[in-house]
């Protein structure tokens, strides 16, 4: 039987080194499993053929969160050693001066600011070096599949992977919010499922790469675009 899912393709041989944009449109089966098995590796380029389209989409491996849990480790870790310094009554590191603050309350207080952020910390590292979020949409005319793969936090449900007719999907739908929380999210609909995002969580695209998602893959698929 055909491997299912990446692990399952990701086994079909080392693929490190390829290009996505060089992969040829005369096999889309082993173009699909290939595609499935670079997309493990972190490439975030697109493969579009006549029969093939595989958009990777990028998880938490962003430098937005690089720098977020830089800083919040870098907050965390001085207010630890500012409320050990307070508690020993001892400058832990010299330009971190702690000589006026009492350790009750205020030192207390910084140490369990420390820890608070120690934790987020250690969820933002973790969560980074799993990659929740990452995986891949594949739209496959050859074996009529819509296959949506994201990894998830490790567990029963750490690689998920959706499967759907090809011959389903109804409409592209684009939905566009602006203000302060916005979104920009592609949708595919299905009949007699719910909507089916496809762009990554946590980071809005631009109005433009959401239009020109929307649009390539409508037109690919053959379905009308709503919301634009």
């Amino acid at each position: 039987p055909a491997p299912r899912g990446l692990g399952a393709s990701a086994r079909l041989g080392s693929t490190r080194g390829l290009s996505l944009a060089s992969a040829k449109p005369a096999s889309g089966r082993a173009l699909s499993l290939r595609v499935r098995a670079e997309a493990e590796t972190g490439v975030t380029e697109r493969v579009s053929t006549d029969t093939v389209m595989i958009d990777p989409v990028v998880g938490a491996k962003r430098f937005s969160n690089y720098f977020w849990a830089g800083v919040v480790t870098t907050g965390a870790t001085g207010f630890l050693i500012t409320g050990a310094s307070a508690y020993f009554e001892h400058n832990l590191l010299w330009f971190l001066d702690a000589s006026e603050i009492k350790f009750f309350p205020q030192g207390l207080v910084m140490s369990f600011y420390g820890v608070a952020g120690s934790l987020l910390a250690t969820y933002l590292w973790l969560t980074i070096n799993w990659d929740v979020g990452a995986g891949y949409n594949e739209f496959n005319k050859d074996e009529g599949i819509m296959r949506i793969f994201r990894y998830g936090f490790p567990g029963k449900n750490r690689r998920i992977n959706l499967v759907s007719n090809l011959a389903d999907v109804q409409a592209v739908r684009v939905e566009i919010a602006d203000g302060v929380n916005p979104r920009r999210v592609v949708y595919v609909r299905c009949k007699g499922k719910s909507d089916i995002p496809l762009t990554r969580i946590g980071q809005p695209m631009t109005l433009a790469e959401v239009e020109k998602q929307a649009a390539d893959l409508a037109k690919f698929l053959g379905v009308p675009i709503e919301g634009l």
